[in-house]
């Protein structure tokens, strides 16, 4: 890996990318000595600048590490190649959540967190679940355009921020959005590279178990609930791909193909 670098047929943000556990476990002051130009003297001078331990290797950089180190590799001339923007969507309980909470550990990939102006739940956390805004903010940011797309829910508004999601493809990571179908459409019509994933059940028949099979339904929400996954599957045919969840890791590998290629 360091001997690629130094010939320049990769670059740095290329290891830290990499989902091998050998490359996790490189020191990031290796790679760094490794980039011509760099050197010994001045990775270890970049990396006390910026508050990194010399012994940190690369599965354990942090959000803001990452960051700071992306900085100082923009003034080196080191660019990453653009991540994408990667958009699943798909209807109610077809399992997309189980999808992004896979890919999380893997360091190619960034999950694209929402904001919201409804109230934390128990056990939910700022930055992490969702980024929690009173609705002055919300309001605020979408009329300065810092969504890519938001929509209102049950007396509530969601969106997601325009800042990260462009923070994190520059450093080289794909970002997934888990959102709904008129979300995906906002998406569409303001990114045009953006591709588009649609995750579809093994059957109607299977979609309809999972939708009812909460006991805590009453009958006019199961219907509600099932009128909507018609519609959102009657869309199906505007997404760039359709994937079946008939098995969780065979579509995962699926959507990686998809958005590494």
């Amino acid at each position: 890996m360091k001997r690629l670098i130094t010939l320049g047929e990769i670059n740095i943000f290329d290891a830290i990318n990499d989902p091998r556990e050998s490359i996790r476990r490189m020191k990031v002051i290796e790679l760094l000595s490794a980039i011509p130009g760099v050197g010994k003297a001045r990775a270890t001078l970049i990396m006390e600048r910026r508050n990194i331990s010399p012994t940190r290797r690369i599965g354990g950089l942090g959000h803001l590490q990452l960051k700071a180190l992306g900085k100082e590799l923009a003034v080196a001339k080191v660019d990453p190649i653009r991540g994408k923007l990667i958009v699943i969507s798909g209807p109610g309980g077809v399992g997309k959540s189980t999808i992004t909470a896979q890919l999380r550990n893997d360091p190619r990939f960034w999950i694209s967190v929402s904001a919201t102006t409804r109230d934390p739940r128990p056990g939910e956390r700022e930055g992490v679940d969702y980024l929690f805004l009173t609705p002055e903010k919300f309001q605020e940011m979408i009329e300065t355009g810092e969504f890519l797309e938001w929509a209102e829910f049950a007396g509530n508004r969601y969106g997601t921020p325009r800042a990260p999601v462009e923070e994190w493809r520059t450093l080289g990571k794909h970002v997934i959005l888990e959102i709904e179908i008129d979300g995906a459409r906002q998406v569409r019509s303001r990114e045009a590279g953006a591709t588009l994933i649609f995750i579809a059940p093994p059957s109607w028949e299977e979609l309809v178990r999972r939708l009812t099979s909460r006991g805590t339904d009453s009958p006019e929400r199961r219907a509600a609930r099932l009128a909507l996954a018609e519609q959102e599957m009657a869309a199906a045919s505007e997404f760039d791909a359709i994937l079946v969840n008939d098995d969780v890791e065979g579509l995962i590998e699926q959507l990686v193909s998809l958005a590494t290629a």
